[in-house]
């Protein structure tokens, strides 16, 4: 069973809807001003640390039309990142720019000094990473080592030492004060090419060159993107920079590349809402990374015509079904009530851990998140990335950082986890694999450690009952209010239905038809992975509306995400 909990009010803000009024109040807004979703009230670079040194490193290096390169990251956010600094630096001057994203399978995470080595293929003066490098103290010295000048740009935590390099522009590092910690690797991006653009501005640069001044809002379809792919917070400096990103992609000033990825998705661009692009369009991106190459993705982005850009989206589409199909045979492998075996810790563990032989190492993360939501408590899935390593990925609820808890365990146990990086939420290791039945052990004790009884009671924050009729206007208003996602949760709603109709579709989701008192007609709903039929007519429901077309005729669907309730 799952609590049910309505978000407690204690101030209104001011808006002139009421609903959306209790909506945003829920959720910490405290004047009008924070939902006014304009560029003019973004946060200034200034106080960004590093932003100096890696603005003289890039002015240096447009000025001598020297060789750049961009070490990417295999994810979307990492993807957008490279995208934006190619787009960004090309527009700002540079003539000599590449880029190189390790794949994960060979060289694994960051800019170790293997991928240096590839590096120097290239013949760069300068190497930026994008979306990592933070803890990349190796590969950094080895860049050093070669003469190749050096910028990070990075959101992940730093660890102990930082890297030698040039400059680092990340707002976790220590002494940063930038205001807002939650940028995604994109955010990131985008700052340093704000930033660059001033420096040039200033010095009077596009006038002596005769180069027109670039306007780096058109490439906040990327920054859209990637955070809301990356699941960073949507403080209000982020929900600035999405809203922005979407208002261009409503009206067609995007990439063609995300133009074909929306057309294969089956999206309406003229209406794309975050929740598109962090389930139609970032998952299709992120395959490419998963099972290929994140170039693929990369490539479909940086094409400038829509034939190039259609050809790539098709792969990544291909690629995406083949992902589900591997994450569909993974995730019924790890919840077969007959068979333990993937269960290294076991079935009664708080902090769990996942194996199996036959895994695939690039979707792991995928099945971690899963088994996570159907057993609330944070999971490690790990697979074979050969005969001498295991590769995880982990995911958490709250209460627990896992990268901290990962730190710990490292702690405690030199040599036990061999790498490790993330986030509150999710993180990534290696270790060898006669030690994972230590760490298993080690992970559950440290999320026992960590985890209080409440926290391990699945929580369903809900905004309470609506008390008007769900019509397709309605739901509008409140999906276009803002940008939701992480930290700045969707609106999700609680009520009593009567269940008309309901069966299994796609194998685990529950389709239904549900009634509510005193509306005129019923409605379609969908429970997305739910585990069986609804026992008993009446229930009280969570759900988030949602319009749906079909055949040019919109209606309301709920998508129900909880059905067993119990109410304080």
């Amino acid at each position: 069973m799952k609590r049910l909990v309505r978000r407690d009010l204690q101030t209104r803000v001011d808006v002139a809807s009421p609903l959306l009024s209790r909506l945003f109040s829920a959720r910490g807004v405290a004047c009008a001003s924070e939902v006014d979703h304009r560029l003019a009230h973004l946060l200034t670079p200034e106080t960004l640390k590093g932003l100096p040194a890696a603005v003289d490193l890039l002015t240096n290096a447009i000025d001598h039309q020297a060789r750049i390169l961009i070490v990417g990251d295999f994810d979307a956010d990492g993807a957008t990142s490279c995208v934006l600094m190619m787009k960004g630096l090309k527009a700002l001057g540079a003539d000599h720019v590449d880029y190189l994203v390790p794949n994960r399978f060979e060289y694994g995470y960051g800019l170790t000094p293997e991928i240096v080595e590839v590096a120097r293929g290239f013949d760069p003066t300068l190497i930026i990473t994008v979306d990592n490098g933070i803890s990349s103290v190796q590969g950094a010295e080895h860049a050093r080592s070669l003469g190749i000048k050096l910028l990070i740009t990075d959101h992940h935590l730093p660890g102990k030492e930082l890297p030698p390099a040039d400059a680092i522009v990340n707002p976790n590092q220590g002494g940063c004060d930038f205001a807002s910690k939650n940028l995604a690797g994109v955010g990131v991006a985008f700052y340093v090419l704000s930033a660059l653009r001033a420096r040039l501005r200033e010095s009077g640069w596009f006038e002596r060159h005769g180069v027109a001044e670039p306007n780096l809002g058109d490439y906040l379809d990327l920054v859209a993107l990637g955070t809301i792919a990356d699941v960073v917070p949507l403080d209000y400096n982020n929900r600035i920079l999405v809203q922005e990103g979407l208002r261009r992609i409503r009206s067609g000033k995007c990439r063609p590349g995300l133009l074909a990825m929306i057309d294969v998705a089956g999206l309406r661009r003229e209406k794309i809402l975050s929740r598109d692009l962090a389930f139609g369009i970032a998952p299709r991106l992120n395959a490419a990374g998963r099972l290929k190459d994140i170039s693929l993705g990369i490539e479909c982005l940086l094409a400038d015509t829509h034939a190039t850009a259609s050809a790539l989206a098709d792969e990544l589409d291909t690629l995406n079904k083949q992902r589900r199909d591997i994450e569909d045979e993974m995730r019924a492998q790890a919840l077969d009530v007959n068979d333990e075996s993937s269960w290294v810790s076991g079935k009664d563990a708080v902090g769990v851990c996942l194996f199996h032989n036959d895994w695939h190492q690039g979707v792991v993360g995928i099945v971690a998140s899963r088994i996570k939501e159907r057993v609330h408590r944070p999971v490690i899935a790990f697979a074979r990335a050969g005969e001498l390593e295991l590769k995880g990925s982990a995911r958490s609820i709250t209460g627990l950082h896992v990268r901290d808890a990962i730190d710990s365990i490292a702690a405690q146990y030199p040599g036990l986890v061999t790498k490790f990086g993330g986030h509150a939420m999710a993180a990534g290791l290696s270790l060898a694999p006669d030690k994972l039945d230590q760490f298993a052990r080690a992970f559950d004790t440290e999320a026992r450690k960590r985890l209080s009884t409440q926290d391990l009671e699945e929580v369903v924050l809900s905004d309470g009952e609506l008390d008007e009729p769900l019509t397709v206007q309605l739901v509008r208003v409140i999906e276009q209010a803002a940008p939701w996602g992480q930290g700045f949760t969707e609106p999700l709603f609680d009520g009593e239905f009567e269940v008309l109709e309901q069966r299994i579709v796609g194998g685990h989701h529950l389709k239904l038809r549900l009634a509510r008192r005193g509306d005129p007609d019923p409605y379609d709903a969908i429970a997305f992975n739910h585990p069986g039929l609804i026992e008993g007519r009446y229930r009280r429901l969570a759900y988030r509306p949602m319009v749906n077309e079909y055949r040019g005729r919109e209606s309301v669907q709920l998508v129900v995400v909880a059905t067993d309730l119990t109410v304080d």
